[in-house]
């Protein structure tokens, strides 16, 4: 799958293009650290704590930080980017969101499977981090179109707008029987999901080997929970990365109209004055 209009490229493909100067691929891990011990030949880094926000305000990187980024590694007009990652690639699919909020969509690839498929497969790896000449590429201004704001989510939510939310977490954090999953650190004060989302955990439109499942099945799956593309898709989760790569499946291999909400359930079940359904009434203890 990697013709030019397919949002996927497959290992084989990246394999065989390591040396194409007009390919150029990003790492964008969970663990920002498992770069150094060994990562795909020519990969460079993305640490998304640093290159992919503002790490002054809760943001994206802005478009100067991001251009700058991208002219060190050599990033033109014309070249076919490719990100990957470690679990699941949830962070890379987050990494491709930003570049196309900034519009470079159409470029952007994600390694089907990511690290994973890549390491058990026993592909080539290397700890040698490559350089290359400075580009001077330009990136457009962002598309808002494909960020949800909290007040875009109310909108949706207080019937304003016309949308569908897709929860992408566990069931039992979609519930409210848990406040996050075991061990992270973001936390809300409120269990539940916003009203009239629909559960889709990111897991359910991949396979065991972390591969996208074909087109038709991931269709389907959203379509039984009532999302067809005859309505624009709102994803989230808990601080926007695991619901990027929902977000990847509906837009750019479904064609749907989606944003993501990367503020999420920690800003969502956090904000003062707006509803929440809790199935199980879990009350914050402050524990």
């Amino acid at each position: 799958m990697a013709n030019a209009n397919s949002p996927l490229v497959t290992a084989d493909w990246v394999k065989d293009n390591l040396n194409n100067p007009k390919v150029r691929i990003f790492e964008v891990s969970v663990d920002p650290g498992v770069y150094a011990s060994a990562h795909i030949p020519g990969a460079v880094n993305l640490d998304w704590h640093v290159d992919l926000v503002d790490t002054v305000n809760r943001d994206i990187a802005s478009r100067e930080k991001l251009q700058a980024t991208l002219r060190k590694a050599g990033v033109e007009a014309d070249t076919t980017i490719v990100i990957y990652g470690d679990h699941n690639n949830w962070f890379a699919a987050w990494g491709a969101w930003v570049l196309d909020v900034y519009g470079l969509g159409a470029q952007v690839k994600l390694l089907d499977g990511g690290r994973k498929l890549w390491e058990a497969r026993k592909l080539p790896v290397t700890a040698d981090v490559p350089s290359f000449a400075a580009s001077q590429i330009t990136l457009s201004e962002r598309n808002e179109k494909l960020r949800a704001r909290l007040s875009n989510v109310l909108d949706v939510v207080e019937g304003r707008v016309a949308g569908k939310l897709i929860d992408i977490r566990s069931p039992d954090e979609y519930l409210g029987k848990i406040f996050a999953p075991e061990g992270v650190k973001e936390l809300s004060i409120r269990a539940g999901h916003i009203p009239g989302a629909e559960n889709v955990p990111w897991g359910t439109i991949v396979n065991d080997d972390g591969t996208f499942k074909p087109v038709d099945e991931i269709r389907k799956i959203y379509a039984d929970k009532g999302v067809d593309g005859s309505k624009p898709v709102i994803t989230y989760c808990r601080i926007g990365e695991r619901s990027s790569h929902s977000w990847f499946a509906l837009k750019r291999i479904l064609g749907y109209e989606v944003r993501n909400y990367d503020g999420s359930w920690t800003e969502y079940g956090n904000a003062v004055g707006v509803p929440v359904t809790n199935k199980t009434g879990t009350v914050w203890l402050g524990k």
